[in-house]
């Protein structure tokens, strides 16, 4: 994610003369801390930092080092590290936000918010990748048990990491540092015809959303259809673990795609809702790196237990491996006649 997208709308086009005015610039502008808008932004954005950051490394040392190593935890584990990376790389958009220019220099002007759309891509394709491996667990339960190693999860997690670098790459090129009336900000710098941003922006959407999200919505279908025709419960851990994860990210996601869109068509729209819409739909969009932690601890048992054991083991209950106990319970119900020895997962 682009920590710094909303800030383009005011002044991030260098050749778009028209956004950048006086009145942007203007050293008797009041500070951020004492503009409302600007100050729920940095007080939120420094509560996501401290929740994602330190539960995201909860989740690293237990899904890494406290787990047996599992496919599951592989997901989980690289879920961990792409919002971890996230929240290491926000102080750097909160304090630009704050002192309303960029100090950082040239480097991280280009680093920080590649590294943020590094999270994006890399969590919504793990997230298709889990689903995938939901969808094969389900419909093809005795190939997943002999199948589903971890060496296997292991290069298709490398495999979505290069893929999610290299679509992070177009914010290293177009992003660079620009002053003006004595002010340093950290801009995308596309064409005057703004064709480059309108390329890169629905890319983004379509790539990091669009399509992912129609390959999910594809293997939840599959799997509802599956488990009701086996008269199986869609109530499991994994499946309900895994909805959890998938709605977070699309209703976090979710405004900040449309602003971005919506900003493509600025001109008949008003500039100051579609500012305050920026904003928000990022605030939103990095909510979802301090989300997961919190679904893992809630979803990890039941109700009742959630009081009774501690954050560890309510994590490793989430993140574990089922696999075996899933497809030998399904082998229990499909070779049963009419289904009498049937039993939920």
């Amino acid at each position: 994610m682009d920590q710094l997208e909303y800030l383009d709308y005011n002044y991030s086009y260098e050749d778009n003369g028209s956004m950048l005015t006086e009145e942007t610039f203007s050293p008797h502008k009041p500070l951020c801390l004492r503009e409302p808008l600007c100050l729920s932004l940095v007080v939120v954005s420094l509560l996501i930092f401290l929740l994602g950051f330190c539960g995201n490394a909860l989740v690293i040392w237990v899904a890494g080092f406290k787990m047996r190593k599992s496919v599951n935890t592989t997901w989980y584990l690289s879920l961990a590290v792409s919002d971890f990376v996230f929240c290491a790389f926000l102080p750097f958009s909160i304090a630009s936000t704050a002192m309303e220019a960029w100090i950082f220099g040239r480097a991280m002007c280009k680093l920080v918010p590649s590294v943020l759309f590094l999270n994006m891509f890399s969590s919504i394709f793990l997230l298709v990748i889990i689903s995938v491996d939901r969808l094969v667990s389900v419909v093809f339960p005795v190939w997943a048990q002999n199948h589903r190693t971890i060496k296997k999860a292991s290069v298709i997690v490398f495999l979505a990491w290069l893929l999610a670098i290299a679509l992070s790459v177009p914010s290293i090129i177009f992003r660079d540092v620009s002053s003006h009336l004595g002010r340093t900000s950290c801009v995308n710098k596309y064409t005057s015809d703004q064709y480059s941003h309108s390329i890169v922006a629905l890319s983004r959407l379509v790539v990091g959303f669009v399509v992912p999200f129609a390959i999910i919505i594809v293997c939840y279908s599959i799997i509802i259809l599956k488990l009701r025709n086996n008269r199986m419960t869609k109530s499991s851990k994994p499946f309900r673990v895994m909805s959890a994860l998938v709605a977070a990210f699309f209703l976090c996601w979710l405004p900040y795609h449309v602003f971005i869109v919506l900003e493509l068509n600025q001109d008949n729209l008003n500039r100051d809702l579609l500012t305050v819409g920026l904003k928000v739909g990022t605030l939103t969009a990095a909510t979802n790196s301090f989300l997961n932690p919190m679904l893992y601890v809630f979803m990890g048992n039941d109700f009742r237990q959630k009081f009774k054991s501690s954050v560890f083991s309510k994590m490793e209950n989430a993140m574990a491996e089922d696999g075996r106990t899933s497809t030998s319970r399904y082998l229990s119900r499909t070779s049963t006649v009419d289904g009498r020895a049937s039993t939920h997962m």
